[in-house]
């Protein structure tokens, strides 16, 4: 009852605001109504005439969504004080390297950058700084479709969706 009585006061109020074919709708507005009539029985929605448009429903429920993975795979801590990586020549010189020579690994790399600069340095360093500021030129080296192309008379059973429930849970 509750959510009724909040649902037509706010259609009052979007009523009131003037305009004679169709009052201006915003997104306070939308919201509210829909959240409103996610709490109703279905049987009480229908006497109370809401209109909204399913995209404002969807929309809310991917932004729920959005900020549930955001919320998982997020830090829980921040930042340290404390060393604040490699520098910018030897960045430089990493992604150089790769560029001049793309099918030079990780500990390739390591190697020559460590023999010009005449200290040691890790791969993981290596492996981290390419995964941060090398971008491989477009149209070299082989598509996603390269497996799926390969095996033409195998089935097809990929997983490329994820649907969201309305309560959250991952089909």
């Amino acid at each position: 009852m509750v959510a009724e009585v909040l649902l037509l006061r706010q259609q009052l109020l979007v009523l009131k605001r003037g305009k004679k074919k169709c009052p201006p709708l915003t997104t306070t507005d939308r919201l509210i109504m829909d959240i409103c009539t996610l709490v109703m029985t279905p049987k009480r929605i229908r006497p109370s005439a809401i209109a909204g448009a399913e995209s404002t429903l969807l929309n809310f429920h991917r932004a729920v969504v959005d900020r549930k993975y955001s919320r998982l795979f997020s830090k829980k801590t921040r930042s340290k004080p404390g060393p604040k990586g490699p520098s910018k020549e030897l960045i430089k010189l990493v992604v150089e390297t790769k560029e001049r020579n793309p099918s030079y690994g990780c500990p390739r790399i390591a190697l020559l950058v460590g023999n010009v600069l005449g200290e040691s340095i890790d791969n993981e360093t290596v492996r981290r700084i390419l995964a941060k500021h090398y971008r491989p030129i477009p149209g070299k080296g082989p598509s996603w479709l390269l497996p799926s192309g390969n095996s033409p008379n195998k089935l097809w059973s990929r997983d490329l969706f994820r649907l969201e429930s309305v309560f959250l849970r991952s089909f």
